[in-house]
Protein backbone atom coordinates (compact mmCIF):
# COMPACT_ATOMS: atom_id res chain seq x y z
CA UNK A 1 0.00 0.00 0.00
CA UNK A 2 1.23 3.38 -0.52
CA UNK A 3 2.10 5.64 2.32
CA UNK A 4 0.50 8.45 0.31
CA UNK A 5 3.91 10.15 -0.96
CA UNK A 6 6.32 9.36 -3.52
CA UNK A 7 8.83 7.54 -2.41
CA UNK A 8 12.68 7.06 -3.70
CA UNK A 9 12.70 4.12 -6.64
CA UNK A 10 14.92 5.68 -8.74
CA UNK A 11 18.82 5.11 -9.56
CA UNK A 12 21.88 7.12 -11.30
CA UNK A 13 21.71 5.27 -14.85
CA UNK A 14 17.02 6.64 -14.65
CA UNK A 15 18.20 9.87 -13.69
CA UNK A 16 20.82 10.34 -16.31
CA UNK A 17 18.80 9.33 -18.85
CA UNK A 18 16.17 11.82 -17.71
CA UNK A 19 18.51 14.45 -18.06
CA UNK A 20 20.31 13.22 -21.44
CA UNK A 21 17.03 12.40 -22.89
CA UNK A 22 14.73 15.75 -22.06
CA UNK A 23 17.80 17.84 -23.36
CA UNK A 24 18.87 16.06 -26.76
CA UNK A 25 15.67 16.61 -28.69
CA UNK A 26 14.75 17.77 -32.06
CA UNK A 27 16.10 20.86 -32.27
CA UNK A 28 19.57 19.38 -32.98
CA UNK A 29 18.49 18.47 -36.84
CA UNK A 30 18.59 22.26 -37.78
CA UNK A 31 20.59 23.69 -35.02
CA UNK A 32 23.56 23.08 -36.48
CA UNK A 33 22.86 25.05 -39.69
CA UNK A 34 21.79 27.96 -37.23
CA UNK A 35 25.23 27.37 -35.16
CA UNK A 36 27.23 27.50 -38.31
CA UNK A 37 25.53 30.74 -39.82
CA UNK A 38 26.27 32.63 -36.86
CA UNK A 39 29.48 31.72 -36.27
CA UNK A 40 30.70 32.12 -39.72
CA UNK A 41 33.90 29.34 -39.95
CA UNK A 42 33.93 26.05 -39.38
CA UNK A 43 36.18 26.79 -36.26
CA UNK A 44 34.26 28.92 -34.41
CA UNK A 45 31.17 26.79 -34.98
CA UNK A 46 33.32 24.01 -33.52
CA UNK A 47 34.09 26.26 -30.48
CA UNK A 48 30.55 27.45 -29.72
CA UNK A 49 29.62 24.26 -29.24
CA UNK A 50 31.79 23.89 -26.97
CA UNK A 51 31.44 27.10 -25.25
CA UNK A 52 27.75 26.12 -25.20
CA UNK A 53 28.06 22.93 -23.48
CA UNK A 54 30.46 24.61 -20.89
CA UNK A 55 28.08 27.53 -20.05
CA UNK A 56 25.70 24.87 -18.68
CA UNK A 57 28.60 23.40 -16.39
CA UNK A 58 27.70 25.95 -13.67
CA UNK A 59 24.02 26.05 -13.77
CA UNK A 60 23.95 22.04 -13.10
CA UNK A 61 26.29 23.01 -10.28
CA UNK A 62 24.38 25.68 -8.36
CA UNK A 63 21.19 23.06 -9.28
CA UNK A 64 23.26 20.22 -8.28
CA UNK A 65 23.81 21.82 -4.93
CA UNK A 66 20.31 22.53 -4.13
CA UNK A 67 18.53 19.79 -5.65
CA UNK A 68 20.93 17.69 -2.36
CA UNK A 69 19.75 20.86 -0.04
CA UNK A 70 16.43 20.19 -0.52
CA UNK A 71 16.40 16.38 -2.36
CA UNK A 72 12.27 17.43 -3.40
CA UNK A 73 10.13 17.05 -6.00
CA UNK A 74 9.34 20.36 -7.62
CA UNK A 75 12.91 22.15 -8.56
CA UNK A 76 12.68 25.41 -9.06
CA UNK A 77 9.69 26.11 -7.20
CA UNK A 78 11.11 24.51 -3.84
CA UNK A 79 13.97 26.74 -4.44
CA UNK A 80 12.20 30.01 -4.50
CA UNK A 81 9.67 28.72 -2.00
CA UNK A 82 12.87 28.24 0.19
CA UNK A 83 14.43 31.47 -0.44
CA UNK A 84 11.36 33.55 0.77
CA UNK A 85 9.89 34.20 -2.37
CA UNK A 86 6.78 31.97 -2.31
CA UNK A 87 4.12 34.58 -4.90
CA UNK A 88 7.47 34.03 -7.22
CA UNK A 89 7.62 30.02 -6.46
CA UNK A 90 4.06 30.04 -6.94
CA UNK A 91 4.11 31.74 -10.40
CA UNK A 92 6.97 29.57 -11.89
CA UNK A 93 4.44 26.31 -11.35
CA UNK A 94 1.42 28.27 -12.37
CA UNK A 95 3.33 29.27 -15.62
CA UNK A 96 4.56 25.80 -16.76
CA UNK A 97 1.72 24.32 -16.07
CA UNK A 98 -1.00 26.50 -18.38
CA UNK A 99 1.92 28.10 -20.72
CA UNK A 100 4.54 25.20 -21.06
CA UNK A 101 4.63 21.78 -19.95
CA UNK A 102 1.59 20.76 -21.25
CA UNK A 103 1.88 22.35 -24.83
CA UNK A 104 5.61 20.89 -24.93
CA UNK A 105 3.61 17.47 -24.88
CA UNK A 106 1.56 18.61 -27.56
CA UNK A 107 3.98 20.25 -29.39
CA UNK A 108 6.26 17.02 -29.45
CA UNK A 109 3.70 14.41 -30.34
CA UNK A 110 2.66 16.63 -33.44
CA UNK A 111 6.37 16.18 -34.24
CA UNK A 112 6.45 12.90 -33.72
CA UNK A 113 3.48 12.33 -36.43
CA UNK A 114 4.92 14.82 -39.21
CA UNK A 115 7.84 12.80 -38.81
CA UNK A 116 5.84 9.61 -39.18
CA UNK A 117 3.69 11.36 -42.05
CA UNK A 118 6.57 11.00 -44.42
CA UNK A 119 5.86 7.52 -44.71
CA UNK A 120 1.99 6.99 -44.04
CA UNK A 121 0.88 10.35 -45.52
CA UNK A 122 -3.04 9.32 -44.20
CA UNK A 123 -1.51 10.49 -40.99
CA UNK A 124 -2.31 13.99 -41.63
CA UNK A 125 -5.09 16.81 -40.55
CA UNK A 126 -7.49 14.76 -38.33
CA UNK A 127 -6.14 11.35 -38.41
CA UNK A 128 -2.70 12.76 -37.19
CA UNK A 129 -4.07 14.46 -34.61
CA UNK A 130 -5.80 11.29 -33.08
CA UNK A 131 -2.24 9.56 -33.56
CA UNK A 132 -0.59 11.96 -31.52
CA UNK A 133 -3.10 11.52 -28.44
CA UNK A 134 -2.55 7.79 -29.32
CA UNK A 135 0.86 8.45 -28.28
CA UNK A 136 0.61 10.96 -25.87
CA UNK A 137 -1.47 8.05 -24.09
CA UNK A 138 0.46 4.96 -24.45
CA UNK A 139 3.80 6.82 -22.85
CA UNK A 140 1.60 8.01 -20.33
CA UNK A 141 0.36 4.75 -19.39
CA UNK A 142 4.28 3.30 -19.01
CA UNK A 143 4.99 6.13 -16.33
CA UNK A 144 1.26 5.97 -14.61
CA UNK A 145 1.69 2.58 -13.71
CA UNK A 146 5.61 2.43 -12.58
CA UNK A 147 7.88 5.47 -12.00
CA UNK A 148 10.50 2.49 -11.65
CA UNK A 149 9.48 0.94 -14.66
CA UNK A 150 9.01 4.38 -16.60
CA UNK A 151 12.40 5.17 -15.48
CA UNK A 152 13.91 1.60 -17.52
CA UNK A 153 11.66 2.68 -20.31
CA UNK A 154 13.53 5.74 -20.09
CA UNK A 155 16.84 4.61 -20.28
CA UNK A 156 16.27 1.83 -22.90
CA UNK A 157 14.29 4.78 -24.89
CA UNK A 158 17.44 7.42 -24.35
CA UNK A 159 20.31 4.54 -25.56
CA UNK A 160 18.50 4.14 -28.52
CA UNK A 161 18.03 7.34 -29.55
CA UNK A 162 21.73 7.80 -29.01
CA UNK A 163 22.93 5.48 -31.62
CA UNK A 164 21.68 7.21 -34.68
CA UNK A 165 24.03 9.69 -33.86
CA UNK A 166 26.75 7.83 -32.97
CA UNK A 167 26.51 6.03 -36.37
CA UNK A 168 26.97 9.19 -38.19
CA UNK A 169 29.44 10.62 -35.97
CA UNK A 170 31.30 7.23 -36.88
CA UNK A 171 30.79 7.39 -40.68
CA UNK A 172 31.13 11.00 -40.57
CA UNK A 173 34.65 10.89 -39.52
CA UNK A 174 35.70 8.17 -42.38
CA UNK A 175 34.42 10.15 -44.95
CA UNK A 176 34.22 13.41 -44.51
CA UNK A 177 36.46 16.17 -46.44
CA UNK A 178 39.11 17.63 -44.15
CA UNK A 179 39.47 20.72 -46.53
CA UNK A 180 35.87 21.17 -45.55
CA UNK A 181 36.83 22.25 -42.30
CA UNK A 182 39.27 24.75 -43.62
CA UNK A 183 36.99 27.18 -44.81
CA UNK A 184 37.45 30.92 -44.74
CA UNK A 185 34.82 33.41 -46.04
CA UNK A 186 34.92 34.69 -49.51
CA UNK A 187 34.22 38.03 -48.74
CA UNK A 188 35.50 40.04 -45.46
CA UNK A 189 32.18 41.73 -45.40
CA UNK A 190 31.22 38.43 -43.98
CA UNK A 191 30.89 38.45 -39.93
CA UNK A 192 32.09 35.79 -37.92
CA UNK A 193 30.99 35.78 -34.63
CA UNK A 194 31.56 33.14 -31.33
CA UNK A 195 28.85 35.01 -29.49
CA UNK A 196 26.35 34.29 -32.44
CA UNK A 197 27.45 30.62 -32.72
CA UNK A 198 26.75 30.48 -28.94
CA UNK A 199 23.74 31.77 -28.73
CA UNK A 200 22.23 29.26 -31.50
CA UNK A 201 23.32 26.40 -29.33
CA UNK A 202 22.15 27.57 -26.29
CA UNK A 203 19.00 25.77 -26.44
CA UNK A 204 20.25 22.51 -27.36
CA UNK A 205 21.80 22.72 -23.93
CA UNK A 206 18.23 22.99 -22.11
CA UNK A 207 17.01 20.20 -20.19
CA UNK A 208 19.59 18.67 -17.97
CA UNK A 209 17.27 20.49 -14.93
CA UNK A 210 14.45 17.94 -15.70
CA UNK A 211 15.55 15.56 -12.69
CA UNK A 212 15.47 18.23 -9.99
CA UNK A 213 11.59 17.91 -10.53
CA UNK A 214 12.04 14.17 -9.37
CA UNK A 215 14.76 15.15 -6.78
CA UNK A 216 12.40 13.30 -4.34
CA UNK A 217 12.19 10.23 -6.05
CA UNK A 218 16.19 9.49 -6.45
CA UNK A 219 18.08 6.76 -4.53
CA UNK A 220 20.90 8.81 -2.53
CA UNK A 221 20.14 11.89 -4.18
CA UNK A 222 22.96 13.51 -2.71
CA UNK A 223 25.56 11.52 -5.12
CA UNK A 224 22.64 10.70 -7.70
CA UNK A 225 21.22 14.09 -8.61
CA UNK A 226 25.46 15.97 -8.74
CA UNK A 227 26.76 12.99 -11.02
CA UNK A 228 23.73 12.76 -13.51
CA UNK A 229 23.43 16.51 -13.87
CA UNK A 230 27.13 17.17 -14.82
CA UNK A 231 27.96 13.75 -16.51
CA UNK A 232 24.89 14.72 -18.85
CA UNK A 233 26.60 18.23 -19.68
CA UNK A 234 29.82 16.68 -20.61
CA UNK A 235 27.67 13.82 -22.63
CA UNK A 236 25.59 16.04 -24.38
CA UNK A 237 29.12 18.35 -24.93
CA UNK A 238 30.71 15.63 -26.74
CA UNK A 239 28.22 14.26 -28.37
CA UNK A 240 27.47 17.83 -29.59
CA UNK A 241 30.42 18.59 -30.71
CA UNK A 242 31.58 15.67 -32.57
CA UNK A 243 28.65 16.00 -34.79
CA UNK A 244 29.20 19.54 -35.35
CA UNK A 245 32.79 18.23 -36.45
CA UNK A 246 30.98 15.37 -38.66
CA UNK A 247 28.19 17.32 -40.38
CA UNK A 248 30.93 20.39 -40.92
CA UNK A 249 33.41 17.49 -42.81
CA UNK A 250 30.73 16.10 -44.61
CA UNK A 251 29.28 18.92 -46.29
CA UNK A 252 30.78 22.38 -47.84
CA UNK A 253 30.42 24.88 -44.90
CA UNK A 254 28.69 27.22 -47.63
CA UNK A 255 25.98 24.70 -48.01
CA UNK A 256 25.79 24.29 -44.28
CA UNK A 257 24.96 27.71 -43.32
CA UNK A 258 22.29 27.93 -45.89
CA UNK A 259 20.69 24.25 -44.15
CA UNK A 260 17.59 23.98 -42.30
CA UNK A 261 17.86 20.53 -41.85
CA UNK A 262 22.07 20.23 -41.59
CA UNK A 263 22.00 16.46 -40.19
CA UNK A 264 19.82 15.28 -42.82
CA UNK A 265 21.95 16.53 -45.61
CA UNK A 266 24.88 15.83 -44.40
CA UNK A 267 24.17 12.29 -44.46
CA UNK A 268 23.48 12.13 -48.18
CA UNK A 269 27.44 12.46 -47.89
CA UNK A 270 28.22 9.12 -46.31
CA UNK A 271 28.30 6.34 -49.36
CA UNK A 272 25.06 3.76 -48.40
CA UNK A 273 23.26 6.10 -46.46
CA UNK A 274 22.94 8.73 -49.10
CA UNK A 275 19.92 7.17 -51.06
CA UNK A 276 18.17 6.78 -47.51
CA UNK A 277 19.07 9.75 -45.38
CA UNK A 278 15.62 11.53 -45.49
CA UNK A 279 14.21 8.07 -43.97
CA UNK A 280 17.12 7.39 -41.61
CA UNK A 281 16.90 10.96 -40.01
CA UNK A 282 13.05 10.75 -40.21
CA UNK A 283 13.56 7.58 -38.08
CA UNK A 284 15.92 9.13 -35.67
CA UNK A 285 14.01 12.22 -35.32
CA UNK A 286 11.07 9.90 -34.30
CA UNK A 287 13.24 8.21 -31.49
CA UNK A 288 15.08 11.09 -30.72
CA UNK A 289 11.62 13.29 -29.92
CA UNK A 290 9.77 9.62 -27.95
CA UNK A 291 12.71 9.99 -25.67
CA UNK A 292 12.04 13.43 -25.27
CA UNK A 293 8.27 13.28 -25.35
CA UNK A 294 8.50 9.96 -22.20
CA UNK A 295 10.92 12.55 -20.27
CA UNK A 296 8.60 15.26 -20.13
CA UNK A 297 5.64 13.31 -19.44
CA UNK A 298 7.34 11.21 -16.59
CA UNK A 299 9.06 14.56 -14.72
CA UNK A 300 6.70 17.48 -15.46
CA UNK A 301 3.38 16.14 -13.01
CA UNK A 302 5.88 16.36 -10.10
CA UNK A 303 6.06 20.21 -9.91
CA UNK A 304 2.05 20.35 -9.63
CA UNK A 305 2.41 17.58 -6.94
CA UNK A 306 4.65 19.37 -4.91
CA UNK A 307 2.33 22.71 -5.23
CA UNK A 308 -0.50 20.74 -4.23
CA UNK A 309 1.70 19.21 -0.80
CA UNK A 310 2.12 23.23 0.03
CA UNK A 311 -1.63 24.18 -0.44
CA UNK A 312 -0.68 26.03 -3.32
CA UNK A 313 -2.59 24.22 -6.33
CA UNK A 314 -5.52 22.53 -6.59
CA UNK A 315 -5.64 19.75 -4.03
CA UNK A 316 -6.15 16.61 -5.91
CA UNK A 317 -2.75 16.99 -7.87
CA UNK A 318 -1.16 16.01 -4.35
CA UNK A 319 -3.09 12.44 -4.65
CA UNK A 320 -0.43 9.39 -5.03
CA UNK A 321 -2.02 6.16 -6.61
CA UNK A 322 -2.15 3.70 -3.65
CA UNK A 323 -0.66 0.89 -6.00
CA UNK A 324 1.46 2.53 -7.95
CA UNK A 325 2.88 5.45 -6.34
CA UNK A 326 3.00 7.95 -9.21
CA UNK A 327 1.18 11.30 -8.59
CA UNK A 328 -1.51 10.12 -10.52
CA UNK A 329 -4.28 13.05 -10.87
CA UNK A 330 -1.37 14.94 -11.82
CA UNK A 331 -0.36 12.94 -14.75
CA UNK A 332 -3.56 12.41 -16.36
CA UNK A 333 -4.84 16.03 -15.68
CA UNK A 334 -1.39 17.15 -17.72
CA UNK A 335 -1.88 14.94 -20.47
CA UNK A 336 -5.47 15.66 -20.73
CA UNK A 337 -4.53 19.16 -21.67
CA UNK A 338 -2.23 17.88 -23.64
CA UNK A 339 -4.23 15.92 -26.02
CA UNK A 340 -7.37 19.21 -26.16
CA UNK A 341 -4.17 21.16 -27.13
CA UNK A 342 -3.29 18.70 -29.76
CA UNK A 343 -6.03 20.16 -32.08
CA UNK A 344 -5.24 23.91 -31.57
CA UNK A 345 -2.23 25.31 -34.10
CA UNK A 346 0.49 27.94 -33.69
CA UNK A 347 1.41 26.20 -29.87
CA UNK A 348 4.82 26.41 -31.02
CA UNK A 349 4.59 30.43 -31.19
CA UNK A 350 2.49 30.58 -27.76
CA UNK A 351 5.21 28.10 -26.09
CA UNK A 352 8.17 30.64 -26.99
CA UNK A 353 6.42 33.77 -25.94
CA UNK A 354 5.53 32.31 -22.23
CA UNK A 355 9.47 31.30 -22.05
CA UNK A 356 10.18 34.52 -21.69
CA UNK A 357 8.91 34.37 -17.76
CA UNK A 358 9.90 30.86 -17.42
CA UNK A 359 13.71 32.19 -17.84
CA UNK A 360 13.39 34.83 -15.81
CA UNK A 361 12.37 33.01 -12.68
CA UNK A 362 14.98 30.18 -13.67
CA UNK A 363 17.72 33.18 -13.56
CA UNK A 364 15.86 33.42 -9.70
CA UNK A 365 16.43 29.99 -9.32
CA UNK A 366 20.42 30.53 -8.93
CA UNK A 367 19.93 33.92 -7.48
CA UNK A 368 17.72 31.67 -4.36
CA UNK A 369 21.40 30.12 -3.82
CA UNK A 370 22.48 33.62 -1.43
CA UNK A 371 18.89 33.21 0.38
CA UNK A 372 19.51 29.65 1.05
CA UNK A 373 22.48 29.34 2.33
CA UNK A 374 21.48 31.72 4.84
CA UNK A 375 18.93 29.05 6.05
CA UNK A 376 19.33 26.92 9.08
CA UNK A 377 18.45 23.88 7.23
CA UNK A 378 20.47 24.60 3.96
CA UNK A 379 22.70 21.62 4.34
CA UNK A 380 23.99 20.28 1.15
CA UNK A 381 25.37 17.14 0.41
CA UNK A 382 27.64 18.60 -2.85
CA UNK A 383 28.79 21.99 -2.55
CA UNK A 384 29.84 23.51 -6.07
CA UNK A 385 33.74 25.04 -6.11
CA UNK A 386 34.20 28.90 -5.89
CA UNK A 387 30.32 29.22 -5.02
CA UNK A 388 30.25 32.95 -5.78
CA UNK A 389 31.73 32.86 -9.22
CA UNK A 390 30.00 29.57 -10.16
CA UNK A 391 26.81 31.56 -9.69
CA UNK A 392 27.28 34.44 -11.17
CA UNK A 393 28.49 32.53 -14.12
CA UNK A 394 25.06 30.55 -13.56
CA UNK A 395 23.12 33.79 -13.62
CA UNK A 396 25.33 35.64 -16.69
CA UNK A 397 24.46 32.36 -19.46
CA UNK A 398 20.89 31.80 -17.61
CA UNK A 399 20.57 36.31 -18.66
CA UNK A 400 21.94 35.57 -21.70
CA UNK A 401 19.03 33.74 -23.00
CA UNK A 402 16.47 35.61 -21.42
CA UNK A 403 17.99 38.56 -23.38
CA UNK A 404 17.77 36.36 -26.95
CA UNK A 405 14.58 35.76 -26.26
CA UNK A 406 13.53 39.01 -25.35
CA UNK A 407 14.59 40.25 -28.65
CA UNK A 408 13.13 37.54 -30.31
CA UNK A 409 9.65 38.84 -29.34
CA UNK A 410 9.51 41.53 -27.03
CA UNK A 411 6.19 42.77 -26.74
CA UNK A 412 4.44 38.98 -26.65
CA UNK A 413 7.27 38.12 -24.36
CA UNK A 414 5.80 40.96 -21.94
CA UNK A 415 2.50 40.47 -22.48
CA UNK A 416 2.80 37.07 -21.46
CA UNK A 417 4.45 37.67 -18.53
CA UNK A 418 1.60 40.16 -17.58
CA UNK A 419 -0.79 37.40 -18.30
CA UNK A 420 0.74 35.08 -16.07
CA UNK A 421 1.14 37.37 -13.33
CA UNK A 422 -2.45 39.06 -13.65
CA UNK A 423 -4.02 35.40 -13.26
CA UNK A 424 -1.52 33.71 -11.12
CA UNK A 425 -1.56 36.24 -8.51
CA UNK A 426 -5.28 36.25 -7.51
CA UNK A 427 -4.99 32.83 -7.31
CA UNK A 428 -1.85 32.27 -5.24
CA UNK A 429 -3.53 34.97 -2.55
CA UNK A 430 -6.33 32.54 -2.54
CA UNK A 431 -4.72 29.34 -1.91
CA UNK A 432 -2.62 31.47 0.50
CA UNK A 433 -5.34 32.36 2.64
CA UNK A 434 -6.91 29.29 2.17
CA UNK A 435 -4.07 26.97 3.21
CA UNK A 436 -1.59 29.35 4.70
CA UNK A 437 -1.47 28.74 8.11
CA UNK A 438 -0.02 25.01 7.64
CA UNK A 439 3.29 26.74 5.84
CA UNK A 440 4.26 28.83 8.58
CA UNK A 441 6.52 25.67 9.73
CA UNK A 442 8.77 26.38 6.91
CA UNK A 443 9.15 29.83 7.45
CA UNK A 444 9.96 29.38 11.67
CA UNK A 445 12.52 26.95 10.39
CA UNK A 446 14.03 29.37 7.67
CA UNK A 447 16.66 31.35 10.13
CA UNK A 448 16.98 34.00 7.40
CA UNK A 449 19.28 36.46 8.57
CA UNK A 450 18.78 39.98 8.00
Amino acid sequence: MSSGTLTRKLGFWSALAIAVGTTIGSGIFVSSGDVARAAGTPSISIMAWIVGGLIAIPQVMVLAELSTAYPQNGSGYVYLNKAGWRPLAFLYGWATFWALDPPSISIMALAIVSYLATFFPFFSGIPGKLLGIAIILIITSIHYRSVKEGGLFQVIITAVKIVPFLIVIVLGFMYMNPDNLSYTPASVSEKTSLMGGVSATTWAYTGMAAICFMAGEFRNPGKTLPRALIGSVFIVLGLYTLLAVCVIGLMPFDKLVNSNAAVSEAVKYIPGLSDIASSFVAITAIIVILGSLSSCIMFQPRLEYAMAKDGLFFQRFAKVHPKYETPSFSIIAQVTYACILVFFSNLTALLGYFTLIQLVINIMDFVAVYKCRKRKDYNPIYRMPMWRLTTILAILGASWLAWGTFTWAPIQGMVAAFIVIATGLPVYYYWEKKHGVSNKKDEQVSGIEG
